[in-house]
């Protein structure tokens, strides 16, 4: 590794690039996402209250997606080749839920109040469509596209499994941003869905083997199995920790409830790295490495200057925006 040369060291930092942006998206828009698939539960002033809370920032969280999509298309085009083609609908569904989510987003607040109730479930609706979309996206990638049976009813396990998942970090989120009545609804929300994503979370792990040769030559030889044994234990520490918090009301009260969060978004981090060391240094399984899908070195070159001075650019304004708009949540309104 150490003696790589700068050709060999650059489709790797775009790879790292492109892993950070897609990392920081999941977990940003995934509690913005789980927010809008918990609208149905809540009060017509709560649903306010919600949609308050992830106004500043929600499209800003798009960012990375963008960012991470960009990356695979401009330094690895082969690959995104590849995995466009396999993934055209998917892709349409989750753009649809996105765009959906939008326009639903400021007419629920300048419509006439007979359509609330409408754009509200069209909240929900493009929420659902998008997380579904991300779940069965990601299944078929970890089987490298297989298209048998057994890949799809994975691929559907996991775009059952991603929302359940979102709606936790939703709940997390919601803990940290709300107050009373709210925050108290938020905290049974995340009991209710810590169990169907912990119980999702293991039958994923069961079933990966069993469609991916490559996770079984990386987790299930020795000494690898001992090296990476606390990945599934700290992630059941974090599950307890969740468990724990949200069953104990006086946690939340004394200011602990952003443990829940913490928890969750610790669950999504363990699993996003337990993924890239499973597939490295594939960029498509089976497939492609990422230095046969990478362009030519002096393209890399150029964009490698592009992607140095958006990238700290992009990470400095999504720290300030947190920063500005940090704080409890009130009901959203236009001037």
């Amino acid at each position: 590794m150490f003696g790589m040369t700068w050709a060999e060291w650059l489709p790797l930092l775009f790879l790292g690039v492109m892993g950070l942006a897609l990392l920081v998206y999941v977990v940003l828009d995934g509690y913005d996402l789980g927010v809008g698939l918990l609208l149905p539960a809540a009060s017509d002033a709560e649903k306010d209250t919600m949609i308050a809370s992830i106004g500043p920032f929600w499209d800003a969280n798009e960012t990375w997606l963008v960012l991470g999509v960009g990356v695979l298309l401009v330094a690895f085009p082969m690959a995104h080749s590849i995995v466009l083609q396999a993934l055209y609908l998917p892709v349409a569904v989750m753009l649809i839920g996105l765009i959906l989510r939008g326009v639903a987003f400021d007419f629920r607040v300048k419509a006439p109040p007979r359509y609330q109730p409408f754009w509200n479930r069209a909240f929900f609706a493009g929420s659902l469509l998008a997380a579904s979309a991300q779940g069965w996206m990601l299944g078929h990638y970890v089987t490298g596209f297989e298209s048998g049976v057994l890949g799809h009813a994975f691929a559907l396990g996991v775009a059952l499994t991603l929302p359940a998942a979102y709606c936790l970090l939703g709940a997390g989120w919601l803990i940290m941003k709300c107050e009373r009545d709210l925050q108290r609804r938020a905290v049974g929300w995340a009991r209710r869905f810590l169990w169907p994503m912990a119980l999702g979370l293991a039958a994923i792990s069961v079933a990966t083997p069993l469609v991916s040769p490559t996770v079984v030559a990386k987790w299930f030889t020795l000494p690898n199995f001992f090296a990476l044994l606390p990945v599934p234990l700290v992630s059941a520490l974090a599950l307890l920790t969740v468990r724990w918090v949200s069953t104990h009301p006086a946690l939340i009260e004394a200011g602990h409830g952003w443990l829940v969060f913490a928890a969750t978004v610790l669950i999504f981090v363990l699993a996003f790295f337990g993924l890239a060391y499973s597939i490295f240094p594939n960029i498509v399984i089976g497939r492609m490495t990422l230095w046969e899908a990478a362009i030519g070195t002096a393209s890399l070159n150029i964009v490698f200057v592009g992607v140095a001075l958006t990238l700290p650019v992009i990470i400095a304004y999504t720290c300030y925006m947190y920063r500005v708009f940090w704080g409890k949540a009130r009901a959203l309104t236009y001037g």
